[in-house]
């Protein structure tokens, strides 16, 4: 979101459209584990805007804690290949919704 304050334009809004597109991931996590989403994820963001960049949902404890402590590792390579295939699919329907319009 910050990254998307200094641009201006479409880029701008492309930014932060996908921004929030990212912040669905903890809210459904909170959800899904009986917690209130709005003030986990609020806690999560100002712990990383404070520079804990290893702060996470414990979900067994209902907070936020440093994950690496807790033993929580997911895989780099499943991360990374869920965010490019969701960009990829996001880029196609956005071809799609231009073709369509174009005729």
């Amino acid at each position: 979101m910050d990254y998307a304050k200094t641009l201006q334009g479409m880029e701008q809004y492309c930014f932060q459209a996908f921004a929030e597109a990212l912040e669905v991931i903890p809210t459904t996590l909170a959800e899904n584990a009986g917690l209130n989403p709005i003030s986990i994820v609020t806690e999560l963001r100002n712990k990383h805007a404070r520079g804990d960049k290893t702060a996470g949902i414990n979900v067994k404890k209902g907070t936020i804690s440093n994950i690496l402590e807790e033993n929580v590792i997911q895989p780099l390579l499943v991360s990374t290949s869920a965010l490019e295939l969701s960009a990829e699919t996001v880029k196609m329907i956005l071809k799609i919704d231009d073709l369509v319009q174009s005729r």
